[in-house]
């Protein structure tokens, strides 16, 4: 995951200035020392590390830190201050033309994810601004990128506008923003030809774009994982081009978050999505207040909210709900549960959203996910009857289900154990809830 290293040593940092009562100078000099470390070793811009340091520095010993009753949670506030600055401030969304249709450019080099980016910022369009976008096909030279974006298409049964592989890139955005006006479509995005690195035929060539189509955002794609190079890159293409936002792929893999901290800085260029995986719909508008707070320990609560809005039913929630007041709750129902929480990504990354659980702090907490799949092939392996009626169990019926799910008898009997003894606890929690507003004493449960 992206910022894991930077996040595990900064948090270290901020633990022993949590546990003084009293700040000195000396002390923050110190820290700021092992804060310009850890940025530099997350690959980021030796120049926006000097600045950053110095911000925060000033800002430390200040007055508003050293005179106030708890000096060490006051310099993290500054920091997470001066991070969520240095990322953009707020969240930078994407423009939308007065005139439909809105055009965009997108940009890069080639094997940073343009044309599946392409799908993704088209899809984020569609499903979160109610939007009808057009995907046009401008890279006539990679072999398969027509084809590609053709298949995304289908995919999304969204339309792409192509005209092969021999017309002129220009010929091809112009042509696409006339099929969108003509079938008003209300965001055109091209997709452009990149190059292995910034040459002056790859510059000529979008230029010509930008004079022919006069584009409403310039979006760079940006690989992540390619560290400080992508700054460079950044910078190449905004002085040509004038960039108008950046999209980082690849936030979700190995990579030390050095571009994300550089790229705003260096070019002035807000980054407006990140993509935080393989699939269309793994890309996220990008919040550096969120961001900061993820890398600070400080958990993203507001994101975690709106993936669980994105991913669940409530109507079927509230369903759920009374089911589980009742001890009423069924294996449909919970095979139901288990596929909405692994909708909305990987384990790990849900608790990192969660204030407080950060590494050190996970660092016992081993998240199997094959296990999770052997729970859900169980399940699977039940006939209807049996998922509505887990009591029928008996010693024929385990066998096959285990036989059916690759898994042991004792695999099976822990899961019927562990749902039993589930639906126990809720009725106990609920009967003890019923007591509390009866006068009776009990425990209140802190959702109810």
């Amino acid at each position: 995951m992206a910022f894991e290293g930077l996040a595990e040593r900064l948090q270290a940092t901020f633990d022993k200035m949590k546990s003084r009562g009293k700040v000195s100078e000396s002390d923050v000099k110190e820290m700021m020392r092992e804060v310009r470390l850890a940025l530099l070793e997350a690959d980021v811009n030796f120049k926006v590390v000097k600045k950053f340091v110095n911000a925060v520095k000033e800002r430390a010993v200040g007055q508003e830190v050293m005179k106030s009753l708890t000096p060490g949670q006051q310099v993290i506030k500054v920091v997470n201050e001066e991070l969520t600055a240095l990322m953009g401030g707020e969240q930078s969304k994407i423009a939308q033309a007065q005139k439909p249709p809105t055009v965009v450019m997108m940009v890069g080099l080639q094997g940073a994810g343009k044309t599946t980016t392409t799908a993704k910022v088209a899809n984020f369009l569609r499903k979160n601004n109610n939007r009808s976008p057009l995907m046009a096909a401008a890279d006539i030279y990679r072999p398969a990128a027509i084809d590609q974006l053709h298949t995304l298409g289908k995919q999304l049964d969204m339309p792409v506008f192509s005209l092969g592989d021999k017309e002129k890139p220009v010929e091809i955005a112009k042509g696409a923003v006339a099929q969108a006006k003509e079938d008003h479509q209300d965001y055109v995005l091209i997709d452009t030809a990149g190059r292995l690195h910034v040459d002056e035929e790859l510059m000529g060539e979008l230029q010509d774009i930008k004079e022919a189509v006069n584009p409403d955002e310039i979006l760079l794609v940006v690989d992540a994982m390619t560290g400080q190079d992508a700054v460079n890159v950044a910078e190449s293409f905004n002085e040509q081009l004038g960039l108008t936002g950046v999209v980082l792929t690849k936030l979700d893999g190995d990579t030390r978050g050095g571009a994300a901290l550089s790229v705003k800085s260096v070019t002035n260029t807000p980054i407006k999505f990140a993509g935080m995986g393989e699939k269309v719909d793994q890309l996220e508008p990008f919040h550096p207040e969120r961001m900061a707070s993820r890398i600070l320990g400080m958990g993203d609560v507001l994101s975690l909210i709106e993936k669980a809005q994105t991913n669940v039913d409530e109507e079927r929630a509230k369903e759920l709900e009374k089911k589980m007041r009742s001890a009423d709750l069924t294996f449909d129902d919970f095979l139901e549960q288990l596929e909405q929480v692994r909708s909305m990504g990987p384990l790990d990354e849900l608790l990192a959203m969660i204030p407080g659980a950060n590494k050190k702090a996970m660092k016992n907490i081993q998240i199997d996910e094959s296990q999770i799949g052997r729970v859900e092939a169980i399940v699977r392996s039940m006939t209807a009857y049996e998922k509505q009626n887990p009591s029928v169990m008996n010693a024929s019926r385990k066998r096959r289900i285990a036989k059916g799910s690759g898994t042991t008898i004792q695999d099976v009997n822990r899961l019927l154990k562990q749902f039993e003894d589930m639906k126990k606890m809720m009725k106990q929690m609920t009967s003890m809830q019923k007591g509390k507003k009866k006068g009776k004493g009990g425990f209140q449960l802190p959702f109810m």
